[in-house]
């Protein structure tokens, strides 16, 4: 199992052990032209960037269709980036080949949005978690069994239902024999795609103490992908707002919930349903968004945003705002927006 020591040297902390560089992600596709065909790409992922530290947690948070989930799916190789580079311990692992691949496939491990769908309804539980032992050679011939019990216990399943088949399970108890699937090959890194989405209320909180007991038992480092506001604040440290391909602000979790920057994140936590009224907290202030999301295809010019954005100006259209840190911004918080202002968030600060 993961040795859950950390090494606690200034060298260890400050180095990451995830940098995403200026990842993009572009599918070609072919659309009719009068007699002829015109060649475009949709452009799901274009330029994104952030890093990982060990025992860390980052979540990407944003609309269906910013590219969250393929932005997962490249950090684990399941894509192949169009451009870009994914540094895993210091190696660019983004255009390796298979064979050179397959040391690496161990250290990075994802857990699906559904849990119905990515598990094998033919194969026995035993059959699906012993799998990566044997492609990894993880244990002994004779001790796979024994250590398919033990991750069933370690995610709160009974050891003595591996034989059973995923049918017979709970969507909440399919969901912990994923994550019992991603821990057989004692992975440094989960990339968590909506995990809990798919599951009750109730589930959702049991599923989400047990990736934190993992973390910090095991020291595993989480990039946790959630449209879920609430969810993401209950578990990740850092987080990044993605739209349209891009990221448009990040930081520390405190400072992006109690003093979002740019007006996409104040308008995703105005919608997030408000409990402080309950306690006689005021209402907060609803950003209502006009305008439905552009097409990845053809994305505005300058800033993806301004074509929804009340604060937008001729400079919006013509300059694509950089990602940096702002005037009166925290150590860490950044945002891409010509007019990043800080909006205090009372209901938040006091929840």
């Amino acid at each position: 199992m993961n040795n859950p020591v950390q090494d606690t040297t200034p060298a260890a902390q400050s180095t990451p052990l995830l940098q995403v560089r200026d990842l993009k992600m572009h599918f070609p596709i072919k659309e009719a032209a009068g007699l002829g065909r015109t060649r475009k790409v949709v452009q799901a992922v274009d330029g994104v960037s952030f890093d990982l530290a060990p025992g860390g947690s980052l979540g990407l948070v944003g609309e269906s269709g910013c590219g969250k989930s393929t932005t997962g799916r490249m950090i684990t190789r399941l894509l192949t980036p169009t451009a870009g580079q994914i540094l895993f311990k210091g190696t660019d692992i983004a255009q390796l080949k298979e064979r050179e691949l397959r040391p690496f496939r161990r250290e990075l491990q994802i857990v699906f949005q559904d849990p119905y769908s990515s598990l094998n309804p033919r194969q026995t539980v035993s059959n699906i978690i012993s799998t990566p032992l044997r492609v990894h050679n993880l244990v002994k011939r004779g001790k796979e069994l024994e250590r398919v019990q033990e991750l069933l216990e370690r995610v709160g399943l009974n050891p003595e239902h591996h034989n059973r088949y995923p049918n017979e399970f709970s969507g909440g108890q399919r969901q912990r024999i994923g994550i019992a699937r991603a821990l057989a090959v004692e992975p440094e890194v989960i990339i968590a795609d909506e995990p809990v989405s798919a599951l009750d209320v109730s589930i959702q909180a049991q599923v989400m103490n047990l990736m934190e007991d993992l973390r910090r038992d095991l020291g595993i480092a989480f990039v946790f992908i959630a449209h879920d506001l609430g969810v993401v604040r209950h578990f990740c440290d850092t987080v990044a707002v993605m739209y349209l391909g891009k990221i448009v602000e990040q930081g520390p979790r405190e400072q992006i919930y109690t003093a979002p920057q740019h007006p996409y994140t104040q308008a995703l936590l105005s919608a997030a349903p408000d409990l402080g009224t309950i306690r006689g907290v005021p209402a907060k202030e609803r950003i209502r968004l006009v305008g439905d999301v552009p097409s990845p295809i053809d994305p505005p010019s300058g800033c993806r945003f301004r074509t929804r954005c009340w604060k937008a100006e001729e400079i919006c259209a013509t300059q694509e705002p950089l990602l940096e840190i702002k005037p009166r911004s925290a150590a860490g918080h950044t945002a891409a927006c010509h007019f990043a202002e800080p909006k205090v968030d009372l209901t938040a600060a006091t929840a």
